[in-house]
């Protein structure tokens, strides 16, 4: 069973930048990818980016060109910076995993960690 651990969320300045982070400290297993969603308040969860073991990565239209998302296999994390940030990143951050295929805008992963809150003040 995968569990993973979120940190790295809190306030954050418009223009700022902010670094996130997720640990699966017991996985025993070798998972194929690694993702980021977001949920705003009163709205849908929205994908925000995965990276696969292989080096595909994938970022959501609306953080596409601000985010990088990186792994670290060999430490079990997976780890998101958003630069230039906005209000409207202002969301529960929810690192996903899923072993045997990609994570994407449509498809994600059964593991998720319990969320980290970034609150984006202008």
């Amino acid at each position: 069973q995968e569990q993973l651990v979120e940190s790295g969320g809190g306030w954050v300045q418009t223009g700022g930048s902010l670094n996130l982070s997720c640990v699966d400290p017991e996985s025993t297993l070798s998972i194929f990818s690694m993702g980021w969603f977001r949920q705003a308040p009163g709205k849908e969860r929205e994908f925000v980016a995965s990276a696969t073991f292989v080096g595909d990565v994938r970022y959501g239209r609306s953080v596409k060109g601000r985010a990088t998302i990186s792994r670290d296999d060999a430490a079990k994390s997976v780890y998101l910076h958003l630069n230039n940030v906005k209000p409207e990143d202002t969301a529960i951050y929810y690192c996903n995993a899923r072993v045997d295929g990609k994570i994407d805008g449509q498809v994600s992963g059964p593991y998720w960690g319990r969320g980290t809150p970034v609150t984006v003040s202008s």
